[in-house]
Formats: C-alpha cells, structure tokens, sequence
C-alpha cells in the first residue's frame, strides 16, 4: 500500500493542489466573459424598447428600419450567449472527465500491480501447497532433524562435571549465604519444529555442534563463572557426550565485582552444570581455567 499512496494518493493530491489555482482561474475570467456579453445584450434590448416608444407616435415608419436593425443584433447577441454558455458547459464537463480518468488510470495502473502479485503469490502456493500439505499430513510424525536432536538429548551423561576451582572457593568463603543474583528474563526460544516447511535448512542449521554456539543475551557470569541462562543459546546443551561450550560474540568486563567473569570476544566458555541453577549457569574460560 505504500505504492499505491505514492502513485495514486500522492499524485492525486498534487494534481488536485494543481487544479484548484486553474480553475479558479478559469472561472474568473468565465465570470468576466459572461458579464461583457450579458451587457451587450442586455444594450441592445434597452435600445429596442426605446424604439419602440418612439414608433408609436405618427412617424412609425421612420423607427421600422433600426428597429428591425436592433432586434437583428439582439437575436446574435443572444446566439453568442447561448453559445458561450454551451461551450463553457462543455469545457467543464471535459476538464471533469480528465480528472476521473486520471483517477482511474491511476487506480487500472495500481490494480496490475496487485494483479501481477497475486499472479506469482498464486505460483508459488502452488507449489509450496502440495509439500506442506504432505508434511501436516500426520501430525504425530516429526522430521528427521528433530528425531536426530531427541536422540542426543537421550543419551546417558558420562560422568559428572568438576566445578570451577573458584567456585569451590567462592562457596567456602560465603558458605550457605550466597545468594545467587537474579535470574534475567528469558527469550523465548525458536522451537526447531519451525523449519520443518523449509526444505532447503540444513541440518546444521537445527542440531547444534559444541564449539560454535553463542551468547545471545548478556555475557555477565556470576560467582567467577556463572553465566546467565538468557546469554546462552541452548542449542549448546544438546550435545552431552562432554562438556558443553559456547563462544562469546561481544566482550565483558566484571570490574570490581568478583562474582562475575570477564571475558573477550570469540572466547570459549565451558559450562560446569546441565541446567541452570536460579537462572544461572557456572561455567569457567576455556584458556585460563577460571
């Protein structure tokens, strides 16, 4: 609809602008036409009763002639009246269909282009309609990708992740006083059955590999190493069989508060739980171990 506000509303506004200052103009000197010959001949018939009171006396035949004269120039006089008026009519009739045919113009002009886009919108519903009605043809079937994805998050953990050194000492000082900052409200997550009507996603794009997931919130970790759960894109988690990790894309730095990690942009960071605790998940650099 922004097309059709710059061909047909903003063009019509324009003309319109345009049209108001002529036919102000036209009607003028309409106005001024009219009034000289409604003059005229409004003379001419002042003159022929003149003639005629002066025909009454006993010289009638002396006024036969201009009389005859008068009413001559009073019957044209009243033809170029009647013509001015009709070409006048007829002028602003034609001025007034000019302007509905530009309208409508516009409007045939704006009307193909809807046309054309529902033209292709049809072609390609065509095409996508069989496959989608194909694949919602049972919904207790979901894709491949999806069944590969539940199949990872089935698989045993082996063993049980070490805590953070700094952690450990974090919990010695504070003992069972430590409370956790609040947890940062959560973005929803993009389920993965939301690509399941696009053939071309690449099973890369659903299954998710542990070293090339971000953060995608906030990169601000708690008690040396905690990592809140809305920085984290959770597709990291699913691959259990180690440690899951994840890679920052923008830098932070903790300044004085020792509960949170710094970190660079493009580090690697090891996360030390599988869930998240209040929100929250521990983890430590991979390069520094902290």
């Amino acid at each position: 609809f922004k097309q059709f506000h710059k061909q047909i509303i903003s063009e019509l506004e324009r003309k319109t602008e345009m049209d108001v200052k002529y036919m102000t103009a036209t009607f003028k000197r309409y106005q001024s036409e009219h009034k000289i010959k409604q003059d005229s001949l409004e003379r001419s018939q002042t003159d022929l009763k003149k003639l005629r009171r002066k025909s009454q006396g006993k010289q009638a035949t002396k006024y036969e002639i201009k009389e005859n004269e008068c009413m001559a120039t009073i019957s044209s006089r009243q033809s170029d009246m009647q013509k001015f008026i009709a070409d006048g009519c007829r002028e602003a009739l034609l001025e007034e269909k000019r302007r509905f045919c530009f309208l409508v113009d516009k409007h045939c002009t704006f009307s193909y282009h809807v046309t054309a886009f529902h033209e292709k919108a049809k072609e390609l519903l065509a095409v996508k309609l069989p496959s989608w009605q194909d694949t919602c043809k049972d919904a207790t079937k979901v894709p491949d990708t999806v069944l590969t994805m539940l199949e990872g998050l089935r698989t045993p953990v082996s063993g049980t992740p070490e805590a953070s050194p700094l952690v450990e000492h974090y919990n010695r000082n504070n003992g069972d006083s430590m409370i956790p900052p609040p947890a940062p409200q959560l973005k929803a997550q993009i389920s993965p059955l939301a690509n399941m009507f696009n053939q071309y996603v690449p099973h890369a794009s659903i299954t998710s590999t542990s070293t090339s997931d971000h953060i995608s919130d906030q990169g601000s970790m708690e008690d040396s190493g905690s990592l809140s759960l809305g920085s984290v894109s959770m597709g990291s988690v699913l691959n259990v069989g180690r440690k899951p990790r994840v890679r920052t894309i923008f830098p932070h730095t903790a300044g004085k508060n020792d509960t949170l990690l710094s970190f660079d942009d493009g580090d690697i960071i090891i996360l030390l739980i599988q869930e998240e605790k209040d929100g929250w998940l521990y983890g430590e650099l991979e390069k520094t171990r902290q």
